[in-house]
C-alpha cells in the first residue's frame, strides 16, 4: 500500500535525512521512531523523553540526558507528531506504521532493546530507593509504569542474554519494590484496594509466569529448592498468574512438574482455574480441566464457581466448556444466592443467558438472598438484549410486583 502511493520512497528519503544528521540528533530521531512503533501503548511525552535517556545496564538515571520533546519531535524529520488531544506522541500517518515494521531491519532486536532499557530503569538507583509504603510521588521517574507494567511484554516478544541478566537482577529485589506495587494495582486492583499497606511480596517466579516469559521460568523452576507452588502476597501461586494471564506455554510447563498443587486457593479462595475462567482463557481452561487434581466445582470465599466466575464476566467459550464437564452444577448458587444465570443476566451478558437458556437445570427466576430476580436485576441496569430474552417467559409472572414496576420502566414498550 505504501508503495503503491510513492509513501515508501518518501518515507525512506525522510529516515535518511534522520541517519543524515549524525551523532546524538540521529541516535534520538530513530529511537524515538523505534519506541513510538514498538511501544504496548502510545506513550506520553515525558516517557518517551525518559526512556530515551536510560542507559542500558548504567547504575543511575543521568537526568541531563533528558531531551526536550521539541528536539525529540525535531529529530524525527516530520514523522512524529504530538497528538494534543490525546497527549500522546505518534507516527505521522499509520502507513508509516506499516512501513517501518515491514522494514524491521531499521531497528535491529527491537523489543529486547525496549526490555533492556525498561529493565535497566527499574534496576536503577533512584527507582529501588521508591518506597511502597506510603506510595511515593511518581513525578520524579516518570517513565516507571511503563516499565512495570511492558517490560515483561518485550521481553516475551524477544529475549536476549542481557535482558535475563536485567531480570535476574530485578528479580532479587522484587519484594516491596515499586514495580511489583504498580503490577499487583493493575492486575489484582480490588486485592490491592484493601491490602496497599501491607507487604507486597513477590517472587521472580510469580513475575516472569505472570508476563509469560517461558525460557525464565524454565530457569527458575530447575534451580535447586525452588518451592513452585510458593504463595505470593495475594496468596496467588506462579500457576495462578500464569492461568490469569492465558498464559498457556507457562501453565503447560509448571504443569509437567511432579510437585504442582494446580488447585491451590489465593487468599480469596480464587483457584487457578477460577483465574483463568474468569479471564476467558479457554486453553488454559481445558489443560486444567484434563487434571484428575483439580475440583471444578471448587468455591471461592464468595462461594463462586468457575462457572460462576466466567458467567459473571461473560466468557461464552468457558461457559460451554465448563458446562460439558460431568458434575458441574450450571445452578450453583453463591454465598448471596446468586447463581451463573443471575450473574449473566445482571451483567448483561447475552451469549452466556442464552448458553444458560438452553441448560436443563437452570432456574432463570431464581432471585438471590435479597430476592432480586435475573429478569429485574437485567432491567435495572439496563441491559435490554437480556430483557428481551427473558420476557415472555415464566420469569415477567414470577416477579415480584414492586419489580416489575423497574422491569415495565426499562421494557420499552416490550411488555
Amino acid at each position: 500500500m505504501t508503495d503503491g502511493l510513492g509513501l515508501g520512497d518518501a518515507y525512506g528519503a525522510t529516515l535518511g535525512r534522520i541517519k543524515g544528521q549524525g551523532g546524538e540528533r540521529s541516535r534520538l530521531g530513530m529511537a524515538a521512531l523505534m519506541w513510538i512503533s514498538h511501544a504496548e501503548r502510545p506513550l506520553k511525552p515525558y516517557e518517551l523523553c525518559y526512556a530515551l535517556a536510560v542507559e542500558i545496564g548504567s547504575p543511575n538515571l543521568n537526568p541531563d540526558n533528558v531531551s526536550s520533546i521539541g528536539t525529540l519531535i525535531a529529530c524525527c524529520q516530520g514523522l512524529v507528531v504530538l497528538d494534543k488531544k490525546a497527549s500522546t506522541v505518534r507516527l505521522i500517518h499509520f502507513t508509516l506504521q506499516e512501513y517501518l515494521r515491514a522494514h524491521s531491519e531499521l531497528f535491529g532486536s527491537a523489543h529486547s532493546t525496549i526490555a533492556e532499557i525498561c529493565l535497566s530503569y527499574l534496576n536503577s538507583q533512584q527507582v529501588g530507593a521508591l518506597s511502597t509504603n506510603p506510595s511515593p510521588d511518581l513525578r520524579s521517574t516518570p517513565f516507571v509504569k511503563y516499565s512495570s507494567l511492558y517490560w515483561g511484554m518485550h521481553a516475551k516478544r524477544h529475549l536476549s542474554e542481557c535482558t535475563k541478566l536485567l531480570a535476574l537482577k530485578l528479580f532479587g529485589n522484587l519484594d516491596n519494590h515499586i514495580s511489583t506495587e504498580i503490577l499487583l494495582k493493575a492486575q489484582r486492583p480490588n486485592w490491592y484496594a484493601h491490602n496497599y499497606h501491607k507487604p507486597f511480596l513477590f517472587s521472580g517466579l510469580h513475575c516472569a509466569s505472570a508476563f509469560g516469559i517461558v525460557e525464565i521460568v524454565v530457569g527458575l523452576i530447575e534451580v535447586e529448592g525452588c518451592d513452585i507452588n510458593q504463595t505470593d502476597c495475594t496468596g496467588g501461586t506462579p500457576l495462578a498468574w500464569a492461568a490469569w494471564n492465558g498464559h498457556e506455554r507457562v501453565v503447560q510447563v509448571l504443569l509437567e512438574r511432579d510437585d504442582i498443587d494446580p488447585d491451590k486457593s489465593d487468599n480469596v479462595g480464587q483457584t487457578p482455574l477460577c483465574r483463568a475462567a474468569r479471564g476467558g482463557h479457554e486453553g488454559v481452561v481445558k489443560m486444567l480441566l484434563r487434571r484428575d487434581d483439580v475440583n471444578p466445582e471448587k468455591q471461592d470465599d464468595l462461594g463462586q464457581t468457575p462457572l460462576c466466575c466466567a458467567s459473571w464476566s461473560g466468557r461464552e467459550g468457558v461457559v460451554e466448556i465448563l458446562l460439558r464437564r460431568d458434575g458441574i452444577n450450571p445452578d450453583k448458587p453463591d454465598m448471596y444466592g446468586r447463581t451463573p444465570f443471575w450473574w449473566a443476566a445482571r451483567n448483561g451478558h447475552e451469549g452466556v443467558v442464552k448458553i444458560l437458556l438452553g441448560r436443563d437445570g437452570v432456574n432463570s427466576a431464581q432471585s438471590d438472598e435479597d430476592g432480586r430476580t435475573p429478569l429485574y436485576c437485567a432491567a435495572q441496569n439496563g441491559h435490554e438484549g437480556v430483557l428481551k430474552l427473558l420476557l415472555g417467559r415464566d420469569d415477567a409472572t414470577s416477579t415480584p410486583t414492586n419489580q416489575m414496576r423497574t422491569v415495565k420502566h426499562h421494557s420499552g414498550g416490550l411488555l
